[in-house]
This record gives C-alpha cells, structure tokens and sequence, in this order.
C-alpha cells in the first residue's frame, strides 16, 4: 500500500534518506556520522516544511514495514525546505550547515527529491508504483511537471525514469556530481 508519510514513520525514513546521502558523498553524513545523522533526521521529518518532512513524502508498505519513500516539493519551497534542519541543529546544540548546497529545482516543477527502497524489498517494482504515485503529490500542490535529477553514471536509474515519461531537459552539478534534470507532464 502506498500511503502519505506520518511523523511516525521517522526512523524508517531517516534510514532511506541516509542510503541517498551515503551515495551522494555529502560532507555532512561524513562530519556528524551516520548515527548522529539519522538522529537528526527522525526530529526533523516531524517538521511537515522540511525537506523529508512527513507531509512531503509518500511510503510504500508491505507488511506493515516501509519498503520505500519518495519526498517531493514544489519548486518555490526549495529555499524554505531546510530551515527545519537549522533548527534541529541548533537546538541539539549543533553547528548549523547545510545538507545541500546548490541548488536542484527547475521553475515551476514538483520537485522529486529522494526516492529510495529498502535493499530487502528491490527489484519488486515498488520504485515503480512510486513514481507513478508522484501524480497525487504534484498534483496536490497543483503542479502539472514533475523534475528530478539523476547522477549520470545511474543509467539504470534514467532508463526508469525514462520508461515512466520523463526526458532529460538540462545538467547540473550537485554536490560535486554531474546529474542529468528530467522532466514529465502530467
């Protein structure tokens, strides 16, 4: 089942979100540490603003365990999405930085920013019922485009995408990578 996230579902989806992290080599997961990384996470998933915040994010269960996430915002929130984790930050009496830097949206999208599934549920096309769950989100938020960004050297990763309607529309670089943008109307 396909369902909106709730703050409970915190330390599933900190764990998720940690597995995209890790790949993208953030310097933040590599100062704080995973543990502490995902300790920060599950406090600001409960802020519905913030960038994994529940309200944002759709979980697929199956058998009452979270196989996977996808967490989207529209592209004008983009400057807003991390105010939650300075807050967090400060208030675990940490040094405030950034988990992102650069910036990932296209004007007027719906911004796809993480998708992930549990290494134990993969290859069940789960990350295929959530993208095509993307529709409700974006359309929620009254967006008619959905964006999102794939590292270049993910080739199975574009070729989903591909096969769910998006085409690539521009390169940028994140975090030191160079990541194809696509797009799908919907």
């Amino acid at each position: 089942m396909i369902r909106f996230a709730t703050s409970e579902d915190g330390l599933a989806i900190a764990k998720l979100v940690l597995v995209i992290l890790k790949d993208m080599e953030l310097p933040f997961v590599k100062e704080v540490g995973e543990e502490k990384t995902i300790e920060i996470l599950i406090e600001a998933v409960k802020d519905p603003t913030y960038r994994y915040g529940y309200k944002r994010g759709l979980v697929k269960e199956v058998d009452g365990e979270i196989a996977g996430i996808a967490f989207g915002y529209p592209a004008e929130e983009e400057a807003i999405v991390d105010d939650a984790l300075a807050r967090v930050l400060k208030e675990m009496g940490m040094t405030e930085r950034p988990l992102f830097i650069d910036p990932e949206t296209f004007p007027n999208e719906w911004y796809l920013d993480t998708i992930c599934v549990d290494e134990a549920f993969r290859g069940q096309g789960i990350g295929s019922e959530l993208l095509d769950a993307l529709d409700k989100m974006a359309k929620r938020e009254a967006k008619s485009v959905i964006g999102l960004c794939v590292d270049q050297v993910n080739l199975d990763a574009q070729r989903l995408y591909e096969r769910k309607g998006f085409a690539v529309v521009g390169e940028q670089m994140l975090s030191g990578h160079k990541y194809n943008h696509m797009q799908k109307n919907i």
